[in-house]
C-alpha cells in the first residue's frame, strides 16, 4: 500500500496551520508544520516533502526569500504553493519566476486549495509538464526563455546541449535539470566514455548524465558519447552536454563528429552571456556576496557605487568572472568597497576586447539577408560600444555619431538592454 504524501505547511499563524492540517489530514495526506522560515530550512535540510504550502509574510524571513534560497541551493525539487493574505500581482510573478508552482490568496477556499495541490502533485508524477527553475543564474526575460526551451526539450525526451560563453552557468543549469533522489553522473572529461560507455550509462540509469565541455572530447570519447546517445530512452536517462566552444567550427576542421553534432543540435539551447541580461547582475552580486562573506571573515561592505560598477562591467568570463572578482574584493579590501576599487581591480577587463567579433561571426553575416546582417552587425556594434564606454550614453552617442534620443530609439529597436548610470544626466 502506497504511503500517503507529506505536505509541509509553513505559516506563522497557528490558526492557519491547524486549519490546513485538519483539512489535509482528512484528505489522506501526512502533514508537517513550521511556524517560520528557520524551522522550514531545518526541515528541508533533513527531508523533502511532496509539496510545500509557504506563507509569504513571516517575521524572520519572507517566503519569497526562502523560495529563492531553496532554488539557489538546489533544494527547490518539490512544488511550492505560495500563500498570502495581502499579496500583489508583482509578488506572485516574482515567486513564479523563481520556481513557485502557484499562488493562493487567503482566506484559501477549500476547493481551490485541494485542486491546486492535486494539480501540483500530478505534475511531479509526470502527468503534467515538468517545471525548470534557473533562479540560480537569474530571473530576467532571457533566462525565462531558456527555462521554457528546456521544458519543451524535456517533454520531447530530447538530450540537451547547453552552448554559450565560458562561465555562463552551464553547471548550474545542468544541476537544475536533475531530479532529486535520482542518480547524477557528472563527467568533467570523456575518458570513461571512451573505455566503458555502457557502465557510465548504467550508473546514470533513471537519472541524469552530465558531460561537460564535449568540444574537448577525443574521437574515441565522441564515439562513446554517440553510443550513449542511442540508448538513453532504454535507460530513461536525461543527457545534458555543454560546450563553450563553437562545435560547428570544430566539425568543419574535422575535430568533431558532424553526425554527433547533428544529433545533439536537436536539443541545443544557448545560454545568454551576462552582458545581455544585466538586470540579473544585482541579485547575483547580493547572493555571491552573502555566500562568500558567510565562509570568510570580512569587515568590508559593498557601497552602492561598487554595485553600479560591477553591474556595468563587460564580464567576458560571465558569472564565474563576477563571482571571483567579488571574492577578491571581500578578501583584499578591509573597508568600504567602492566603485573605484572595482574599476581598479578590473582594469581593461571591464572593457570589451578589441577583437570581440570572432571570425566565424563575421562569416555568418554573408549567409544572411542584407536587413538581418545589418541588424546583427548593429547589435554587436552597440553592445561593444556600451561595454567599452561603461554605458555612459553621452560618450556612446558621441562615438556612434548619433543624437541621444536617436541612440535610445536605436537600442530599443535592437532590443539591447543597458544599465543607465546613476551619475549621468538624461
Amino acid at each position: 500500500m502506497a504511503q500517503p504524501k507529506e505536505i509541509l505547511i509553513v505559516d506563522d499563524e497557528v490558526g492557519i496551520r491547524e486549519l490546513l492540517s485538519e483539512i489535509l489530514e482528512d484528505e489522506g495526506y501526512r502533514v508537517s508544520v513550521a511556524e517560520n522560515a528557520g524551522e522550514a530550512r531545518s526541515y528541508r535540510a533533513r527531508a523533502q516533502p511532496a509539496l510545500v504550502l509557504l506563507d509569504i509574510w513571516m517575521p524572520d524571513t519572507d517566503g519569497v526569500t526562502l523560495l529563492r534560497e531553496w532554488a539557489a541551493n538546489g533544494q527547490l525539487t518539490m512544488p511550492v504553493v505560495m500563500m498570502s493574505g495581502h499579496g500583489t500581482i508583482e509578488t506572485a510573478v516574482e515567486a513564479t519566476k523563481i520556481g513557485a508552482f502557484d499562488f493562493l490568496e487567503k482566506p484559501v477556499g477549500l476547493q481551490k486549495l485541494l485542486s491546486t495541490i492535486t494539480r501540483a502533485l500530478k505534475t511531479v508524477a509526470g502527468q503534467g509538464p515538468r517545471r525548470v527553475s534557473l533562479a540560480t543564474i537569474g530571473t530576467s526575460a532571457p533566462v525565462i526563455e531558456v527555462e521554457r526551451a528546456l521544458e519543451q526539450l524535456l517533454r520531447a525526451n530530447r538530450p540537451v546541449l547547453l552552448i554559450g560563453e565560458p562561465g555562463a552557468g552551464h553547471d548550474a543549469v545542468a544541476r537544475a535539470l536533475h531530479v532529486a533522489e535520482t542518480p547524477f553522473g557528472a563527467h568533467a572529461s570523456g575518458a570513461r566514455l571512451a573505455t566503458n560507455p555502457l557502465q557510465v550509462l548504467e550508473e546514470a540509469h533513471e537519472g541524469t548524465l552530465y558531460c561537460a565541455e564535449i568540444g574537448s572530447y577525443s574521437k574515441a570519447e565522441q564515439k562513446g558519447l554517440a553510443f550513449v546517445l542511442g540508448k538513453l530512452e532504454r535507460h530513461n536517462t536525461v543527457l545534458v552536454c555543454t560546450s563553450s566552444e563553437q562545435l560547428g567550427n570544430l566539425a568543419a576542421d574535422g575535430r568533431f563528429d558532424p553526425a554527433l553534432l547533428a544529433a545533439l543540435s536537436a536539443g541545443a539551447v544557448m545560454l545568454p552571456p551576462l552582458r545581455q541580461r544585466r538586470e540579473d547582475i544585482p541579485a547575483l552580486i547580493d547572493r555571491f556576496w552573502r555566500e562568500i562573506t558567510a565562509s570568510q571573515r570580512t569587515v568590508a561592505v559593498l557601497h552602492a557605487s561598487a554595485v553600479v560598477a560591477l553591474s556595468q562591467a563587460y564580464w567576458p568570463g560571465n558569472m564565474d568572472h563576477l563571482h571571483n572578482v567579488i571574492a577578491n574584493l571581500a578578501l583584499t579590501v578591509d573597508s568600504e568597497i567602492t566603485g573605484e576599487h572595482v574599476r581598479r581591480l578590473l582594469g581593461e577587463t571591464a572593457l570589451p576586447p578589441p577583437s570581440a567579433i570572432a571570425p566565424e561571426v563575421t562569416a555568418r553575416f554573408f549567409e544572411m539577408p542584407l536587413r538581418e546582417a545589418r541588424e546583427a552587425f548593429e547589435r554587436i556594434y552597440f553592445e561593444q560600444l556600451l561595454g567599452k564606454e561603461q554605458s555612459n550614453m553621452s560618450r556612446v552617442a558621441d562615438r556612434a555619431g548619433l543624437e541621444r534620443t536617436h541612440l535610445y530609439r536605436k537600442l530599443k529597436q535592437l532590443n539591447i538592454r543597458f544599465a543607465r548610470r546613476s551619475d549621468e544626466a538624461v
